[in-house]
């Protein structure tokens, strides 16, 4: 396949997979393809939904690269082959730190349901054992950027028929020949690890009384109706406390913890001397609130939210992120960079 028509079938199949939410979600995940000496990544704070209609797409210098992470220096920043006001991805390092042409890092739904729960690789070798063209490694969590990179690195030595990484609390990585490869593994992940979702009835978007609202602050239900079983299912309402800080992007878009309220009053008195209020609250009983300022890729992170914690067969279950690795995501610049991209 030439240049030009591995590059149009990448577009496509950015654009298809983006407009996907058990796949991806607003700006999150990255897709690379390698050509001569050039790497070509999906920019940081782009949206792979809009591959077809934008340029989501800079080209870094690959060998430079390659050389300074042989000489263990995963903090390089890499090289725009050209002029271009955007950033390459965060990730970039791992796209470049896999041999294959096509490299893929989503944060796939049913994927990342296993890699958020405790001790969800004593299950990994029975669900993926049947398939011969799926070679795996795991890797712990650490923080996007440079630490992830070199312990990534460190974990593949100079093992080239690895294809696919999980990453813990975070995502999947694939490598492949062609966009077609790429696709396959994907489909065989999702298919080896689906997840029955925990049966939920969907209520109507609730009503917000006026009173609820804080000094000028307006609220308004959140219009994705399943997502206020959010605060109106008990198991699910108790895990906003426990289970919230599932994975950097969670953190990175809605926060460091979940502003929940047993009830409208309780609302009222926490929030009465507050000088900038939550975007997003939990009522007890009543629903899920938002402002107007809350993003579409803030909404797109709170479903993500939703469709795993309901894969997950019960309370504890699951292996929320440390308070240490939720203060390093936070104030972080090149995530409020990327989050600052994103509409």
């Amino acid at each position: 396949m030439g240049t030009a028509a591995l590059r149009q079938s990448i577009v496509d199949y950015c654009a298809n997979i983006g407009a996907d939410p058990m796949l991806v979600q607003g700006a999150g995940g990255n897709v690379s393809w390698k050509e001569n000496d050039l790497l070509w990544v999906k920019a940081s704070g782009t949206c792979l939904s809009d591959a077809a209609i934008k340029d989501i797409f800079v080209s870094v210098k690959l060998f430079y690269l390659q050389k300074e992470i042989s000489r263990g220096n995963f903090s390089v920043q890499p090289e725009l082959d050209s002029e271009s006001k955007l950033r390459p991805s965060i990730e970039t390092l791992l796209h470049a730190l896999m041999p294959q042409a096509v490299v893929m890092h989503l944060h796939a739904i049913e994927i990342l349901a296993h890699l958020v729960r405790k001790n969800y690789l004593d299950k990994f070798d029975t669900l993926l054992d049947a398939y011969n063209n799926i070679n795996w490694l795991n890797v712990g969590y650490y923080k996007p950027g440079p630490e992830l990179a070199k312990a990534v690195s460190e974990s593949l030595g100079n093992n080239q028929d690895i294809n696919v990484i999980f990453l813990q609390n975070h995502g999947v990585v694939i490598g492949g020949e062609t966009v077609e490869e790429v696709d396959d593994i994907l489909r065989i992940l999702i298919s080896a690890m689906s997840t029955a979702m925990i049966e939920k009835s969907a209520i109507n978007p609730p009503k917000l009384p006026s009173r609820i609202n804080n000094n000028d602050t307006k609220y308004f239900p959140i219009e994705d109706a399943a997502l206020h079983q959010l605060a109106t299912d008990r198991i699910m309402y108790n895990r906003l406390g426990s289970d919230w800080a599932l994975y950097p992007d969670h953190v990175v878009f809605l926060g460091a913890f979940a502003h929940k309220y047993e009830d409208a009053g309780s609302f009222r008195e926490e929030l009465s001397g507050c000088k900038k209020s939550p975007e997003l609250v939990f009522i007890k009983d009543t629903g899920v609130f938002v402002t107007r300022g809350f993003t579409e890729a803030k909404r797109a992170q709170l479903r993500c939210y939703y469709d795993v914690i309901i894969r997950q067969p019960q309370k504890g279950s699951v292996n929320p992120l440390a308070n240490e690795q939720i203060a390093e995501l936070l104030n972080w610049d090149a995530e409020q960079y990327r989050m600052n991209m994103t509409y």
